[in-house]
C-alpha cells in the first residue's frame, strides 16, 4: 500500500510478551439487536473471524500483532481500534451508514470510458509485476471511477469492498478502499498517453489463505517477500540490511549503510527500534532491483516483523515504490515463514 496523505490508522501501540484473546459483541446502535456475520479482522493480515448469531465474537492476537482492529458490515459504518490491548471484551455499537452515492460519478462525461479507466485503476491498484498482472478483481461492476480534466487526476471510490483474486500467491483479498488518487503529470485523452505524477490509495484489507501446501505458491510468496517494503523494515530492524542482500548508495557510490541510518533502541517501549535518515538514499537489492528512500518527518518506528509507523512521511520509490496490492503479502506472513 502507497500512502501519500494522512491516514485514520495509527499504528504505534505498546506490546505485551503473551497472546492475547479479545472476545466481543456487535449490537445495532438503535435496536440494539445483536448482528451476525460481521467480518472482524486485524488489518492487513490472515487473522479475523464473524460474529455468530448473537453477535459475538472471539479473535486471538500475539505481540507481533500490530494491525488495527476492523469491525465491518455491509451498511453500517466502519469502526477501526487501536487500544484493543487496553480490553479483553469490548461491546460495538454499529451505525447505519448513509449510502448515498455520488450519482454524478456514474454517468459523468470525463473523456474516458469505464473501459479506459479501468485500465488505468488495475494497473495502479494490482500494479504492473508478474503478481499484479495475475490478480482479478471479481466485482469490477461496484467500482466507480471519475476523471477530472482540469486537474488530470483518475479518482475511485465504491460503496463495497474490492475482491481481489490473486492466482500467483493464492490469496483472496478483500480490500475496503477509503481513498484512491491517479495524479498525471501529463494526459493525453486522444492518444490515450499518460505520464504518471502520484498514485496515492489505502483502505483495510483482510487476506484469505488459499493455499500453504504447493511448492509453487510458497516460491511465489518468497519471491513476493524478498526485496519488499516488510522485508527491507525487518532487515532495518535486525540491522542486517547487507547479509540479507540489500546494498546503500549516495550520489551513485555504495556507502556504509550505517552512516546514514541510526537505529536506536526506545527505552519505554523496547520491542520498538527508532530510525532516522541522515538523507535520502538509493538501495539496491539482490545486485538489480533499484529502489529509494526518504523522511519527511525527523524519525520513524520499526519492529522485528516489518510493520513502520507513522507511515506518512515515509517514502519509498523505484522498484519498492512500484509495488501495489498484487505484490503485497499479509503482515503475519513473515511470522511464519521468516
Amino acid at each position: 500500500m502507497r500512502i501519500s496523505k494522512s491516514t485514520i490508522i495509527t499504528l504505534f501501540f505498546p506490546f505485551l510478551c503473551f497472546a492475547q484473546t479479545l472476545t466481543g459483541r456487535v449490537i445495532d446502535k438503535i435496536t440494539e439487536q445483536p448482528i451476525e456475520t460481521v467480518s472482524v479482522y486485524f488489518n492487513n493480515t490472515t487473522i479475523g473471524t464473524i460474529t455468530n448469531s448473537d453477535g459475538e465474537f472471539s479473535i486471538s492476537y500475539t505481540d507481533a500483532i500490530q494491525s488495527v482492529l476492523v469491525i465491518s458490515y455491509l451498511g453500517y459504518e466502519k469502526v477501526l481500534i487501536s487500544d484493543y490491548r487496553n480490553s479483553n471484551e469490548v461491546l460495538l455499537e454499529l451505525v447505519e451508514e448513509n449510502n448515498a452515492l455520488d450519482e454524478v460519478y456514474l454517468n459523468y462525461d470525463d473523456g474516458l470510458t469505464r473501459r479506459q479507466k479501468l485500465r488505468l485503476f488495475r494497473k495502479e491498484f494490482l500494479g504492473a509485476s508478474k503478481f499484479g498482472r495475475s490478480c482479478k478483481i471479481l466485482n469490477e461492476d461496484d467500482l466507480i471511477l471519475k476523471y477530472d480534466k482540469h486537474n488530470k487526476a483518475l479518482y475511485a471510490s465504491t460503496s463495497l469492498p474490492i475482491k481481489v483474486l490473486n492466482t500467483k500467491l493464492q490469496y483472496e483479498i478483500t480490500y475496503d478502499l477509503l481513498d484512491f488518487e491517479i495524479i498525471f503529470r501529463y494526459a493525453d485523452l486522444t492518444g490515450l498517453e499518460f505520464t504518471i505524477n502520484s498514485v496515492t490509495y489505502f483502505g483495510t484489507s483482510f487476506y484469505k489463505d488459499l493455499d500453504t501446501t504447493k511448492n509453487k505458491t510458497l516460491k511465489h510468496r518468497n519471491k513476493a517477500y524478498k526485496g519488499s517494503v516488510q522485508h527491507f523494515i525487518k532487515s532495518l530492524y535486525n540491522k542486517n540490511l547487507k547479509e540479507q542482500g540489500y546494498w546503500i548508495f549516495h550520489d551513485k557510490f555504495i556507502v556504509d549503510e550505517w552512516s546514514f541510518f541510526t537505529v536506536e533502541e526506545v527505552t519505554e517501549n523496547q520491542d520498538f527500534k527508532k530510525i532516522t535518515l541522515k538523507e535520502k538514499v538509493s538501495i539496491l537489492f539482490d545486485k538489480e532491483y533499484q529502489s529509494a528512500i526518504q523522511l519527511k518527518i525527523p524519525e520513524f518506528y520499526v519492529d522485528a516483523f516489518g510493520n513502520y509507523t507513522p507511515i506518512v512521511g515515509v517514502y519509498f520509490s523505484g522498484d519498492m515504490g512500484n509495488q501495489r496490492v498484487g505484490d503485497t503479502l499479509p503482515l503475519d506472513y513473515a511470522l511464519v515463514e521468516n
